[in-house]
């Protein structure tokens, strides 16, 4: 089966929803091939990282709001073992992050670079929009750092990653994380891992129940 994920990489509840789907996938006994696909909350650019609570309550109606949205999304991440230190972290447009996913897809590393870009944001304060801290992160999971450079720098997967962000819209997608099971099936939303367990058990059911 395969599983499309549909996130951003500064998005809190895309993070968790990765935990619990790879959770759901260590006890899910099926055969499952996993795909980015990129989302972005925001395409806006920026010209400089700011603190990411300090853009937050600019965006969502002042500090006491963006407080309530971090302490939320803090309580639940940490009942799934991720620390989310919203104090270091700064607001970076995505384009290029989702690039360099498509990047380590290429050379087997997809997952390992989408949890790097996680911890990169959410733990260690470092500017994801960046294209320095891009190819560093691509080094630190074992891909050539000065070929990522070039790749970044070059207009490689530029098309293909807005292609891919234009076609979310007109799936319909407005939130993520996303799942799409077997091309066919979405689920929104950072699920509990059992209700994960339960909808691929299902789509596995339909699938072979048409086949």
């Amino acid at each position: 089966m395969e599983i499309e994920i549909y996130a951003d990489v500064i998005c809190p509840w895309c993070y968790i929803g990765k935990r619990r789907l790879d959770e759901a996938l260590a006890s899910y006994e099926g055969e499952v091939t996993v795909r980015y696909r990129p989302f972005q909350l925001d395409p806006s650019p920026v010209p400089e990282p700011r603190p990411l609570v300090e853009a937050l309550a600019t965006k969502f109606g002042g500090p006491e709001r963006a407080r309530q949205m971090v302490a939320r999304a803090t309580q639940v991440a940490a009942g799934d073992g991720l620390r989310l230190d919203y104090d270091r972290a700064v607001i970076a447009n995505t384009f290029d992050a989702h690039r360099l996913v498509s990047y380590a897809t290429d050379h087997g590393r997809a997952a390992e670079m989408v949890e790097a870009l996680y911890q990169a944001h959410f733990n260690r304060g470092i500017d994801v929009g960046s294209r320095d801290a891009l190819a560093t992160l691509a080094g630190e999971v074992g891909l050539d750092p000065a070929d990522a450079r070039r790749f970044l720098d070059s207009d490689e997967r530029v098309a293909d990653i807005g292609a891919q962000l234009a076609a979310a819209q007109g799936l319909g997608i407005t939130s993520v994380p996303t799942f799409v099971l077997a091309g066919k099936y979405a689920v929104s939303g950072a699920q509990e891992t059992q209700t994960l367990l339960a909808a691929l058990a299902e789509v596995e059911q339909r699938e072979a129940a048409a086949h």
